[in-house]
């Protein structure tokens, strides 16, 4: 393929969101049922969910944080009748970040002691925050996401994308991309991998695959 006449596309392939938005539901519902299995008193397996959650959390804030400061003020300042819309998105966001500092809550009275009744209180908490979330999600892929592809650039895009590599832990990238590929079809996985620069895809390849399938087996159990 000669990639160097290849023409430049002028608007942005917001099917990357999508594949993001997948992974968000697999683990937030994910989240509700390992929590919810754990005998009361297994500290040791409360720990390492704790720890799952985390991560979720870290994820989940930085996307969400990526397109507050990305993504509604550009869309904002050009469209007029969708702006009910763009508001919102970010009414949600407002309403996915209560519902997780909440979980969060929950999640600190049931970790030291993986009591019954934290227990409950926390699978409640993280279900109401997926029930807003996904609620979030199915609306922003099905009326927001067209809206991006018509009005945005590719680098006002791309600027999610950097702005989540430069608030996330490096040794948790690796993480967040198998999270990401875990359900990703041959062509998505194709587009997410090629868009990112040889020396990282060198590294998921010969370190992050094996990293993932560790985190997950001990997560899932």
């Amino acid at each position: 393929m000669d990639t160097e006449n290849a023409p430049v596309p002028t608007r942005p392939n917001t099917r990357e969101m999508v594949v993001i938005h997948r992974g968000l539901r697999r683990e937030s519902r994910l989240l509700i049922e390992l929590i919810a299995a754990v005998a009361p008193g297994n500290t040791a397996r409360a720990r390492v969910l704790a720890d799952h959650f985390r991560d979720y959390r870290l994820g989940l804030g930085n996307h969400h944080h990526g397109e507050d400061a990305f993504l509604w003020p550009p869309l904002l300042a050009r469209v007029d009748l969708e702006a009910d819309l763009v508001l919102r998105m970010e009414a949600q966001h407002e309403r996915v970040a209560a519902t997780l500092a909440a979980a969060g809550t929950a999640l600190a009275a049931w970790e030291p002691g993986a009591a019954e009744a934290e227990r409950d209180t926390l699978t409640a908490a993280l279900a109401e925050h997926r029930a807003v979330l996904v609620e979030h999600l199915d609306e922003e892929e099905t009326s927001l996401l067209p809206l991006a592809a018509r009005h945005l650039w590719p680098h006002e895009w791309n600027a999610m994308g950097e702005h989540f590599l430069a608030h996330t832990p490096k040794p948790k990238l690796l993480f967040f991309l198998g999270m990401v590929l875990e359900e990703a079809g041959p062509a998505e996985r194709s587009a997410i991998l090629g868009g990112l620069p040889l020396p990282a895809r060198l590294l998921w390849y010969a370190v992050g695959r094996a990293q993932y399938a560790r985190a997950t087996r001990r997560v899932r159990g």
